[in-house]
């Protein structure tokens, strides 16, 4: 259980929230390092599993990867804060009033983090796309219409953030040595 702590986040926004732009730069770059971590998740799935092909296989394959970039996320967000990318971009998660994000907002703080990407993909189901370029511009639109969502929200914070109960602070810079 999470122990209060009121002096490690205040309840008004004192602490700086990062810009939209900062934080979408973050999540680029975020993009090229969880490749790593995916490409990984592929290898000793393909290895455990011998490499089967088929329907099964492909969608064990997609909810393994769900489950690793879950891991990924949830453990960095409920443990320091921060992701890499997050770190160098010097943003972090932080829920109000406690030292660490709990467990359980950062796991609702991942799946609500879908909202970036599901909604799209179901209408580019629904409209069965089949070319690059479709889904490229229905992925955007859905990407810009939730990162609109921050101009919407008093704090500038993300839909995703505002229900799971966090908020993203901009940490300052490191003392020069």
């Amino acid at each position: 259980m999470q122990t209060v702590n009121p002096t490690a986040i205040p309840a008004s926004p004192v602490i700086g929230t990062p810009s939209v732009r900062r934080r979408v730069i973050a999540m680029v770059y975020e993009a090229f390092l969880l490749v790593a971590v995916e490409a990984l998740a592929v290898f000793l799935f393909i290895f455990a599993t011998g490499n089967r092909q088929g329907p099964a296989f492909r969608a064990a394959l997609m909810a393994f990867l769900f489950l690793v970039t879950a891991a990924y996320f949830v453990h960095a967000w409920s443990g320091s804060g921060f992701t890499l990318a997050m770190k160098t971009w010097r943003i972090k998660v932080v829920k109000v009033g406690v030292s660490k994000v709990p467990f359980r907002n950062a796991a609702i703080r991942y799946l609500l983090a879908w909202g970036w990407f599901a909604p799209a993909l179901a209408v580019g189901a629904l409209l069965d796309l089949h070319r690059v370029g479709e889904w490229t511009v229905v992925l955007l639109l859905g990407m810009l219409a939730w990162g609109m969502t921050a101009f919407l929200d008093k704090d500038r914070q993300f839909l995703h953030d505002r229900i799971a109960g966090t908020r993203l602070i901009e940490l300052p810079k490191p003392a020069k040595k």
